[in-house]
């Protein structure tokens, strides 16, 4: 039985409210590998803060808070002086901790390390999850990654130490789930470099994904700014049983709510049917949230999540949250912007797909509708686990009923693959005979890292172009997400319907009405899975992968290779020279959907997340030609010749023209990969204009100087041809709220003039004429 020791340096009285602060010294014991001694020691609990502020805002808005309301607003800079308005004023806030996965950590790093800064200011970690391609199997696949990726990892692990933040080794886990085992904790709030980062909602932390830009500020100490929040809610009554499952939840709400209906807001979960979800579930409902295009998710402190942090060592939070239990949960008769009611009792199992995250069915229907659309029937591979579902609870429901088909002789009909969420599951599902169970059905136990949810996965059982059909337990499912094939129709669903669809090997099988056939012709159908919500005998903690950062890590040497082609240090962009934008070429206008897969994909391209130039190769490459719906096939306007994105794009860079991208609604939907910004701005990119974006890729683009606009009138799309020449004006009388104007000068002589709106604020405009925000940063050290 693992033992968890947590020493406490200080527990004291926040006088006046009664609340006891938390401080928390990393000290473990010998077995405690996996604690709440993870918080580094400028972390605290600090309940008496949030009250303080809480009870500030709530005076001067005079009205009951929502959850939401409260964690936000008790983390501002400035509770007395901070204009609040929801969905229009921008706050300036204070979180209490940034995490980086290692993909976007590069960036983030190399950004920080340009800012001159010492120390990070805020507690900070880093998490090797994202560079370990699935081919094998977990071990083998692990030890090939740090063989493939040991430059990268050295360069973190050094970066890490020298200003002081925490370092996940590869093979620790994925950082969601890290973050809930160590890190989330009730009313606090945690910004991340990846777009899932709102897993720890599960556990009642306002988890906000960022770019890499953003984490800089709050590492660096500066305010954060986020635009007030909607508030959307979601009222749970009934409860969960059977085949539904937590993921059945937010399947449902992506149904109503589409990949943008979230955008702008907080999802808050409330009502009596929460308490029937446990506290790994409220995460899996949360982290998906942001297929919605959610700011993030939160559940209401409760029972479930008391229990999941004695279970995860930390009991000490979980009795200063019951002794503050009233700023964890809701105002009663708190406004909603948005109220949607789902009753547990009565939703069925979901699956959804292919090619959006939004495309909902009930499970039940799934196969009418696959032979209707003609999407293959035959399941090829079935996938479990990944950040947003990998649970314990998650592995023992999936087990449940690989066992009942192994009781009958039967294995899974297609491959089937589990990946757990870190360490810490791997090792508890190997002490208590899950893993087993996973691989006699034909399952193959992968590393403890993203792997094929995110694109790492050398598939070879299809050929690219072959169409096919995959079902997993992951959160995103957009055209060549999982193995680069396009033609692979994947679907999201719960890891129990996966792992049913993979015995029966067709989305024709229902499990709830279905039967299965034994190889001696008898027929049963599945028992509903069951499985517990924690082990039994706490958790295996595994092997220890962390690395504490030294107490003074100013002789530590961060060295970059300016030969290597994976790290490029960085160059400052170029400042605003005072001008209006004039004659920028289009370089593309998009077609149809284009998420940060397209605008810089994944897959491959992952190794070059540390090196700016290289990366950009693949700028746009996913991305349809509105003029041949062709893709990477531009025509190069100085020349007339046809050619790939990022090649037409450098041409027009080398030849000293600007240019402009031309996109559709909900630009720049899914990762937070803030790469999607910085590749057009390093190509010669100034200006972004579209119907709308998502938020992330947004706030991503005013980070590295560039213009993020937005047709005053979508119809206006339709005027931009892909030869046109467009200036933007207004530039020196650039102001909050007041709209610029693009002249479009068409090639038969013929223009026209259109509104285009921004969302910038004075703060933001700023890093538009410094060239950047850390440009700015840099000007305001000075």
């Amino acid at each position: 039985m693992a033992t968890y020791c947590l020493t406490v340096n200080r527990l004291q009285l926040a006088l006046g409210h009664g609340v006891r602060k938390l401080h928390v010294s990393a000290v473990l014991s010998a077995k405690a590998k996996v604690a709440i001694s993870r918080f580094e020691p400028s972390a605290y609990v600090n309940y008496g803060k949030l009250r303080t502020n809480i009870d500030i805002v709530r005076k001067r808005l005079n009205r009951p808070l929502t959850l939401s309301e409260k964690i936000v607003y008790g983390h501002l800079d400035d509770a007395a002086g901070q204009e609040i308005v929801r969905g229009r004023t921008y706050l300036r806030l204070r979180p209490d901790r940034v995490a980086m996965q290692d993909a976007t950590a590069q960036m983030a790093m190399l950004q920080f390390i340009s800012s001159g800064l010492p120390h990070v200011a805020v507690p900070s970690t880093i998490h090797c999850d994202h560079l370990i391609e699935a081919q094998v199997g977990g071990a083998q696949d692990l030890q090939r990654a740090k063989e493939v990726n040991q430059e990268v990892y050295k360069f973190l692990a050094t970066a890490a130490a020298k200003y002081g933040v925490g370092f996940w080794k590869p093979g620790s886990g994925i950082i969601h789930q890290i973050i809930l085992e160590n890190y989330a904790y009730p009313g606090a709030m945690l910004i991340g470099t990846d777009s899932h980062t709102p897993n720890g909602g599960g556990l009642g932390c306002i988890s906000i994904g960022v770019g890499g830009a953003d984490a800089v500020d709050v590492m660096a100490g500066i305010p954060w700014e986020l635009k007030c929040p909607n508030v959307i809610g979601v009222k749970l009554t009934g409860s969960l049983s059977g085949w539904t499952s937590p993921k059945d939840v937010i399947l449902k709400v992506a149904g109503i709510l589409t990949v943008k209906g979230g955008t702008g807001a907080i999802v808050e979960y409330h009502g009596p049917g929460v308490d029937s979800i446990s506290c790994t579930g409220m995460a899996t409902i949360c982290n998906m949230g942001a297929e919605i295009g959610a700011t993030t998710s939160i559940f209401p402190y409760n029972h479930r999540m008391k229990t999941y942090l004695e279970k995860t060592g930390r009991g000490e939070i979980a009795a200063l949250a019951d002794e503050n239990n009233d700023i964890l949960i809701p105002d009663s008769g708190c406004h909603y912007d948005q109220l949607i009611e789902i009753n547990l009792s009565e939703l069925k199992p979901h699956i959804n797909g292919p090619f959006t995250p939004d495309l909902a069915h009930p499970v039940a229907e799934i196969g009418a509708v696959a032979e209707k659309s003609g999407w293959p029937l035959e399941v090829k591979v079935g996938l479990i686990g990944s950040c947003t579902n990998s649970s314990y609870e998650d592995m023992g429901r999936a087990a449940s009923l690989a066992k009942q088909a192994l009781d009958r002789g039967l294995k899974c009909k297609a491959q089937f693959t589990v990946t757990p969420g870190s360490e810490q599951i791997r090792a508890t599902i190997e002490r208590d005979g899950y893993a087993k169970i996973l691989r006699d059905v034909g399952g193959v136990v992968l590393a403890n890292a993203c792997g094929p949810c995110i694109g790492q996965w050398d598939r070879r059982d299809v050929k690219k172009g072959e169409k096919n059909t995959i079902v997993t337990s992951f959160n995103r499912n957009f055209t060549a997400r999982n193995d680069a094939n396009p033609a692979t129709h994947a679907f999201v669903t719960s890891p129990e319907i996966v792992t049913a669809l993979a015995i029966a090997g067709t989305l024709k099988f229902n499990p709830e009405k279905d039967y299965l056939t034994t190889p001696n012709g008898e027929k049963f159908k599945l028992v509903p899975p069951t499985g517990d919500e924690l082990p039994a005998r706490d958790f295996d903690p595994g092997q220890d992968t962390y690395q504490q950062p030294p107490t003074d890590g100013s002789s530590v040497r961060v060295d970059v290779n300016p030969q290597s082609n994976r790290l490029q240090l960085l160059e400052p962009f170029e400042k605003w020279d005072g001008r209006d934008l004039e004659d920028m070429l289009v370089l593309i206008k998009v077609k149809g959907k284009c998420t940060t897969d397209h605008i810089s994909a994944a897959g491959p391209w992952l190794k070059f997340r540390g090196h700016l130039d290289n990366i950009s190769n693949n700028l746009l490459i996913g991305a349809v030609n509105f003029e041949n719906d062709a893709v990477n096939k531009i025509r190069n306007q100085l020349t007339s010749e046809y050619a790939g994105v990022p090649d037409v794009a450098r041409y027009y860079k080398k030849n000293n023209v600007q240019w402009v991208v031309v996109g559709d609604e909900n630009y720049g939907e899914g990762s937070s990969r803030e790469h999607a910004a910085l590749e057009p701005r390093h190509l010669g990119g100034r200006a972004i204009i579209v119907k709308s974006f998502a938020r992330i890729h947004e706030t991503n683009l005013k980070k590295q100087g560039l213009l993020p606009l937005t047709f005053a009138d979508p119809h206006d799309y339709d005027k931009i041809r892909p030869d046109d020449k467009i200036s933007i004006t207004g530039l020196k009388k650039f102001a909050p709220g007041k709209p610029l104007k693009a002249v479009i000068k068409h090639s038969d002589g013929s223009q026209d003039t259109i509104t285009l709106n921004h969302t910038f604020n004075e703060t933001q405009i700023q890093w538009f004429q410094a060239g950047s925000a850390l440009n700015r940063m840099k000007e305001l050290q000075q």
